[in-house]
């Protein structure tokens, strides 16, 4: 795993510092999800907001630097936005449209998220590799490669904690695979990114970035209906 992959404590801090867009120190208590000693405890309402707005910032670097990335390299031809695009999640099987995802067991739509967010911990991390090596692409451009990939990070580590305080107040089941062993979730095809041109491995994400955004936003209006829903 790269060196800029940070450990799943100091992750959390730095979640929580991405979205208050203010800086703490690395001494600070960690976030628990069941009030063991020496920790902040946050209510599942406030965490849900984390993960969300850290989503949504996620999601709108994608859009960025696909924007980006077509006036660099596709000035001429839509190639990003082309129809018939096969993504290495496709194999996901996730919910479509919005009625869906709300039918969905809660279990079943944690377990999407997160699925999502670990097929992408690989392809991200080559992506920015592959954007150094593009004298075109500046070096701003470049960063939020990196970006992206460590909020990948960030978030999924979020969402687990989200999982664990519901499984504590009895909202789900102990049934999250992912929060064992995260590796049995990935598909089974996981690596067909690797066959990916740049380019479509960038729309992929976008386009799935927009899916756990919705899909965290649907998970919380169903378990906590009164706030902001």
């Amino acid at each position: 795993m790269p060196g800029t992959i940070r450990s799943v404590s100091l992750v959390w801090v730095v979640l929580l510092v991405c979205l208050s867009s203010r800086r703490t120190s690395v001494g600070a208590a960690p976030i628990c999800t069941n009030g063991q000693v020496g920790c902040h405890v946050l209510s599942l309402d406030n965490l849900f907001d984390r993960v969300i707005q850290h989503s949504a910032r996620m999601h709108g670097i994608s859009s960025d630097l696909h924007s980006e990335f077509e006036q660099y390299f596709l000035p001429s031809k839509n190639q990003i936005g082309r129809v018939g695009r096969i993504c290495h999640t496709s194999t996901i099987i996730t919910p479509n449209g919005k009625e869906n995802a709300q039918r969905m067991a809660r279990e079943q739509l944690t377990e999407v998220i997160l699925k999502l967010l670990i097929a992408w911990r690989d392809p991200l991390w080559h992506f920015h590799q592959s954007m150094a090596h593009h004298h075109d692409f500046n070096n701003f451009s470049s960063n939020k490669a990196l970006e992206m990939n460590d909020m990948v990070h960030e978030l999924r580590q979020g969402v687990e904690k989200v999982a664990e305080k519901m499984q504590v107040l009895g909202i789900i089941s102990n049934s999250v695979t992912s929060l064992a062993s995260p590796e049995v979730l990935l598909p089974s095809d996981s690596a067909d990114w690797r066959l990916m041109k740049d380019y479509d491995l960038l729309y992929c994400f976008r386009r799935d970035s927009n899916k756990v955004q919705n899909y965290l936003k649907i998970l919380k209006c169903r378990i906590v209906p009164d706030h902001g829903c």
